[in-house]
């Protein structure tokens, strides 16, 4: 080994041995003529002494030392002088005085700092992305990461489930975003599809026997992105026979019980919350509510109605949320200005008095109609009502922003992840920063206008809840499935279902999204066939696996907790892919390149 121990393990029990360290200069001081090296790895940084009186060679060659050369050191562990003790480094009790110096390799000026205190733009790390995880933090993000992995592997295998790989060249099938395609050179003009998920597959697993099956897997998906969304993305994929929907529930708590207790030390609270689909969309506006603050949504249409105010009398609902703060008039316009830019057709207020409420459009309500408004939303002197009206679904949506806009403004949601390692950490070290609840009945299908038919809200291997069954010729919209989406901290972390089970079934429910028979028989036929040979009822999720490391490390961009992430055009600056092919490789796969604009 050309090191003897890590830049990071050193400590006052280390004094007078002769160690030999290795790792890249991190920042090199000349202090009188002595110079000091801080040398780093991934474990830590140590300081090196170079001094012309112990040895003018070493000092001699360490004049010339750069920012981020690769070196090794060999010499004496010491204390450091009382006044330099460092009691924030693991180290900072002790440093090395250096007897051979080696210059392993040289590098040129990093175009980024190497440092926590100093972050560069967005396309500088991404395309020196190799720099930018030399960054203490990112090491440890990525570090949690493979740890948060270790606990995910123990607790599935400590319940007797199997790891198994699903192939990720499988046959293209609708699964809401478009598929990523792979020509096939070997079979002209077909294509695998790289997979959204193992769906299929895993629900084949269930039909094969594997009654416990799971894995990390790779999911890819051509879809527009965002903070939380990726190309690629990781998944921790389950699926398990003879379970109900609180079966599969109780499980996935234990999951997090488990991981939040390994990598954070909290002890979570069990059971979670279970909301259903109606009511967390009636409270919050969203299927993905932060129960980590209250202001929740208020129906006053049947109140408003009876106003002389037109703008509500003639739309389909209006609701509002009550802010208690006191805001001046321009945080009032800002705020109708911010709802405008978000879809609303306006943003109408009242401020909460002594006297009632004020506006200027309480004119057009009388005092009674104020007083139940009062009593209704439960405000309190000095509060807002901000009020939208519009379709029950454009207010949801507007409300549902605009709560948790509201919620971030006052600091009733926490702020990101602090950027020194320890300190974020440390204020993750509660469970008041984790909200999880269970989102259930959910629709089954929901309406497109824009292709006038009906679609599934999840996928279309969900079963509807048994009661429900019998509507899905006659009304599919009011067919709730048994589907379970798990949230926490207003983010969808997974969905999951108990599966169909039966062809018949699977067929009806591919009819009503206007699948055919044969259409069916093509896309699916391998599934239907599987079903026939004795399906058990089973069920599973697919949990965002990024997600979770993001937000037990309190970030909201998975990019942060993945080594090699895509920008926000699905490009990597880096190596720079995607990339065009040779003219050879298009023949050999008997592809005609014809793109237009070229």
């Amino acid at each position: 080994m050309l090191r003897t121990n890590t830049c990071g393990e050193l400590t006052a029990k280390d004094i007078g041995r002769i160690v030999t360290l290795a790792g890249w200069c991190h920042s090199r001081r000349d202090h009188g003529g002595v110079i000091f090296i801080d040398l780093r790895d991934r474990y830590g940084l140590t300081q090196v002494v170079l001094d012309p009186s112990h040895s003018k060679k070493v000092h001699k060659l360490g004049e010339h030392i750069g920012r981020e050369w690769v070196i090794s050191a060999k010499g004496k562990v010491r204390n450091r002088p009382k006044d330099m003790v460092n009691p924030k480094m693991a180290t900072g009790e002790i440093e090395v005085l250096v007897d051979e110096l080696q210059i392993i390799t040289k590098a040129a000026v990093p175009p980024i700092e190497v440092d926590d205190r100093v972050e560069a733009s967005e396309d500088i790390r991404m395309k020196y992305k190799y720099l930018d995880l030399r960054r203490p933090m990112m090491q440890q993000r990525l570090i949690f990461r493979h740890k948060a992995a270790e606990a995910v592997r123990e607790y599935f295998s400590k319940n007797s489930f199997i790891e198994i790989e699903t192939p990720l060249l499988v046959r293209s099938t609708p699964e809401g975003a478009r598929d990523y395609v792979v020509p096939s050179r070997v079979s002209p003009g077909k294509f695998y599809a790289l997979p959204q998920s193992p769906q299929l597959y895993k629900q084949i697993l269930m039909i094969a026997g594997f009654d416990k099956y799971f894995q990390l897997a790779k999911c890819l998906r051509d879809e527009d992105l965002r903070a939380d969304r990726q190309p690629e993305h990781t998944q921790i994929d389950f699926e398990i026979s003879f379970v109900d929907e609180k079966d599969v529930m109780l499980f996935v708590e234990g999951l997090y019980k488990h991981l939040f207790k390994e990598m954070l030390e909290i002890d979570l609270k069990t059971p979670f919350q279970v909301l259903t689909h109606a009511e967390t969309m009636a409270k919050y506006g969203t299927d993905k509510p932060d129960l980590r603050f209250g202001m929740e949504l208020t129906d006053v249409t049947e109140i408003v109605r009876k106003s002389d105010f037109k703008t509500f009398a003639s739309e389909e609902q209006v609701k509002c949320v009550v802010a208690e703060k006191d805001f001046s008039r321009n945080e009032i316009d800002e705020l109708i200005g911010w709802a405008k830019e978000n879809g609303a057709k306006g943003l109408a207020w009242m401020k909460a008095t002594d006297k009632g409420l004020e506006s200027s459009i309480v004119k057009f309500f009388s005092t009674e109609i104020q007083k139940q408004l009062l009593l209704k939303t439960k405000a309190k002197k000095g509060s807002v009502l901000f009020f939208v009206a519009d379709s029950k679904k454009k207010v949801a949506e507007v409300l549902g922003k605009l709560r948790v806009e509201l919620g971030q403004r006052f600091g009733l949601i926490p702020k990101s992840a602090a950027t020194d390692w320890a300190q974020s950490q440390q204020r993750l070290g509660n469970d008041k920063e984790f909200k999880f609840c269970w989102v259930v009945a959910f629709p089954l299908f929901e309406w497109n206008a824009d292709v006038n038919r009906w679609e599934a809200a999840h996928h279309m291997f969900t079963s509807p809840k048994p009661e429900h069954a019998d509507l899905l010729e006659k009304d599919p919209g009011k067919v709730l499935g048994n589907l379970y989406d798990l949230v926490l901290n207003g983010t969808e972390l997974g969905s999951g279902s108990i599966r169909i089970n039966s062809p018949d079934l699977q067929e009806r429910v591919m009819k009503v999204v206007g699948l055919s028979h044969e259409a069916a028989q093509a896309k699916f036929g391998f599934l239907l066939e599987a079903y026939k040979f004795g399906a058990p009822v089973h069920g599973g999720m697919g949990i965002g696996f990024d997600r979770t490391v993001a937000l037990m490390q309190g970030l909201h961009d998975i990019r942060e907790v993945i080594a090699f992430p895509k920008n926000k055009k699905a490009e990597s600056p880096m190596d720079g892919s995607p990339s065009e092919v040779e003219e050879r490789q298009l023949k050999e796969l008997h592809i005609k390149s014809d793109v237009v604009g070229k």
